[in-house]
């Protein structure tokens, strides 16, 4: 609900602070007062055009907050937070903000934060719906006509089910335009892959070939170098007669193993000489194998270089080095694999479109019917209010035209549009079009009357609901409005003392003079002076012991 309303700089308002409450709140005042003003700055919080010559005379900008409380409001609070607004993670609470400068600029914000007027317009219908001449008037959009109806007689948790499986739907659906697009393209590469994979097959190329060829290729190039300085470190340790590492070893143990004395630091020396004797020997009979074992083979050197040609040219074929060949046929492999799987998953999808398109039927036809049912009772019962309201001629008829039943869509197979006649045998047109701005208000109020225990919509603004009727009927929308005020706010703009004195709440527009400017001001009355504005209202401004009487008598039965 709206708790309070700041506006500066607006037209004749020079600065003004509204604390509002629950229940029906009536601004009261003489014609030209700033009743209409007020709701009009209200407006622009809501995303209404504005221009220059909003702002007050000699100010720089015109600036306008307005606080609501949205607790009970779910579909604001997850509007919010989805579009990150929320104030410090808490979006119990929101605050509209508009700012006009003189140069006819507009800013808004939602929460302190810059916001399009699209945004303010998109959170605004969730919080407050302002029903008069100006141009915020929900009810003429058909959108407001299919949500009220909705609301009204079709159970949520199937219309929930509709839209979810309308998504998925639409989801699925483009899944298999997605994948079928790309099947000729699937198709070609898929042909080129299995020619490239079959070729790399042929080969049979194992992993770490090419760096094991390289290798052994190296070793094989320098076989006469090798076995040259295998022999040459043979002869040195041992094999020759004359000199070598291994005699010469035997020669100092010998030595120092005859030594009469031996201190310990002589043993520790001779120990170090016997274990190289025994490594010397290892390696004398390692490097005898290995002379016995390599040999020069030149044939087996020409097949390696053949391989690895073979190597280089097909890694120049695909553009990679000879060491990623292993990577790259792994690599179409996994993409073969995967143009395979989409054939399979479009079958799937595909499969899975025909579910979902059954199940979007069988809950739009439960829709459907509901909807039908209901905009019967709909239609029944707003009549029903418009003929208490002063309008016996006027019929209210609620619409259902069936969409393209090939282009599904997130509301089922009908759109609904509320249609009104005011004349007899005058057929029923779209509201807009035959409607005026006071009957659109009693129209709009005998709507709100009926949906109001399913309406979203926490607060309700009626301007000048009662332009033309009086009496009675008069008596009857003041009832109306303080029975919806119950469960909605409402703030109601009137000049009839009957629907005044119906008020829960009650607020006094006046003008002033001060320094040669018109300015307006608003203040809440206590009760006493309810009954007084009542009664000028009744008998103008010279109050009399009657029009008091009847005032009060108003006040105190409602």
């Amino acid at each position: 609900m709206l708790h309070h309303l700041s506006i500066q700089n607006y037209a004749t308002v020079d600065s003004l602070e509204i604390e509002l409450k629950t229940g029906m709140t009536v601004l009261t005042g003489e014609t030209g007062a700033g009743k209409s003003i007020i709701l009009g700055a209200l407006g622009l919080t809501l995303g209404d055009r504005a221009d220059k010559t909003v702002v007050r005379t000699g100010a720089i900008k015109t600036d306008i907050c307005a606080e609501f409380d949205t607790s009970k409001i779910n579909a604001a609070q997850a509007w919010l937070e989805e579009n990150d607004l929320d104030a410090d993670g808490d979006s119990s609470q929101c605050i509209l903000r508009r700012v006009v400068n003189n140069e006819g600029r507009s800013k808004g914000y939602i929460n302190g934060s810059p916001v399009t007027m699209a945004s303010l317009k998109a959170l605004g219908e969730m919080l407050l719906d302002i029903h008069s001449q100006h141009e915020h008037q929900s009810l003429l959009q058909r959108s407001t006509h299919q949500r009220l109806l909705d609301e009204f007689g079709v159970k949520a948790k199937t219309l929930s089910n509709l839209q979810t499986t309308w998504k998925q739907w639409q989801k699925n659906h483009q899944q298999i335009q997605n994948l079928s697009n790309q099947s000729d393209e699937y198709s070609a590469q898929s042909q080129l892959l299995s020619y490239q994979l079959s070729e790399l097959d042929e080969l049979a190329i194992a992993e770490n070939e090419f760096s094991e060829l390289e290798t052994e290729h190296k070793l094989l190039n320098s076989a006469d170098e090798t076995i040259a300085s295998v022999q040459s470190a043979l002869a040195i340790c041992g094999d020759d007669e004359e000199k070598n590492i291994n005699g010469m070893l035997q020669q100092a143990l010998a030595i120092l193993q005859e030594l009469p004395e031996k201190t310990k630091r002589i043993d520790n020396i001779i120990k170090l000489l016997e274990t190289a004797n025994i490594q010397l020997d290892e390696a004398v009979s390692d490097l005898r194998s290995y002379t016995d074992d390599f040999h020069a083979n030149p044939q087996r050197l020409d097949e390696v270089n053949s391989r690895l040609s073979i190597l280089h040219n097909v890694a120049r074929k695909h553009k990679v080095s000879p060491v990623e060949l292993s990577a790259l046929i792994a690599s179409i492999r996994e993409q073969l694999g995967r143009f395979q799987n989409s054939d399979e998953e479009l079958e799937i999808l595909t499969a899975n479109d025909l579910l979902l398109r059954t199940q979007y039927q069988q809950l739009a036809s439960n829709v459907s019917k509901q909807r039908k049912t209901a905009s019967k009772k709909l239609a029944k019962q707003v009549n029903a209010q418009l003929q208490n309201l002063g309008m016996p001629n006027a019929e209210l008829e609620v619409r259902l035209q069936s969409l393209d039943s090939e282009s599904p869509s997130l509301i089922g197979m009908e759109s609904a549009e509320f249609l009104v006649s005011t004349n007899p045998g005058q057929d029923a047109k779209p509201m807009i079009k035959v409607a005026s701005g006071g009957e659109l208000s009693r129209i709009s109020l005998a709507i709100q009357v009926i949906t109001a225990q399913t309406s979203q919509i926490p607060s309700l603004v009626f301007d000048e609901v009662d332009v033309g009727i009086g009496g009675g009927v008069a008596k009857t929308v003041g009832q109306l409005m303080r029975d919806l005020g119950k469960t909605t706010q409402i703030l109601c703009v009137t000049h009839q003392a009957q629907v005044a004195g119906q008020g829960h709440n009650h607020f006094l527009v006046s003008k002033l003079s001060h320094s040669g400017c018109a300015l307006s001001q608003i203040r809440e009355l206590a009760d006493d002076e309810k009954v007084k504005e009542v009664a000028r209202m009744l008998g103008g401004e010279n109050l009399s012991d009657e029009s008091l009487a009847h005032a009060e008598q108003m006040v105190a039965t409602s």
